[in-house]
């Protein structure tokens, strides 16, 4: 959804994180659509767009650290994996969940914790909690005010 989209746009401009962008996308993913799910912050955020999985797997930033996907059926706890500078977070369908290959990519798979009889959280906010554990751990909000 775009809307999920500017959000996790917002979060990576906000927290200084570079944002990966497979496609397909569930809607149009033209210039215009990515700008409008920016809204005013398009120009700080890096965005790297990908035609498919293999795509994103073969860029050159993934030569080095882990693929650490966050799906609700996870074999680690978000606070209790250990995650390391250079990790890449990544975050499935929200309504289909990731595809086998990108399960057989991951290094691990990590579930945020959730009350009782509830399913998961929206994709955006999901993306927004892991990346704040993953920065916490590895020292990413020093030089944060």
């Amino acid at each position: 959804m775009p809307q999920n989209l500017g959000a996790a746009m917002r979060v990576a401009a906000c927290l200084s994180t570079p944002l990966d962008i497979i496609e397909p996308c569930g809607f149009a993913l033209t210039d215009k659509a990515l700008r409008r799910a920016a809204m005013d912050y398009g120009d700080r955020c890096a965005v790297a767009r990908h035609d498919g999985f293999a795509q994103f797997l073969a860029a050159p930033a993934r030569a080095a650290g882990r693929l650490v996907l966050v799906e609700t059926d996870g074999s680690s706890r978000l606070h209790d994996f250990r995650f390391a500078a250079g990790d890449t977070l990544l975050l499935g369908r929200e309504s289909a969940g990731s595809p086998p290959e990108v399960y057989v990519a991951a290094a691990a798979v990590v579930r945020i914790p959730l009350a009782a009889g509830l399913r998961s959280l929206n994709v955006a906010v999901a993306g927004a909690v892991a990346l704040a554990e993953a920065l916490r751990q590895t020292g990413g909000f020093e030089d944060f005010p």
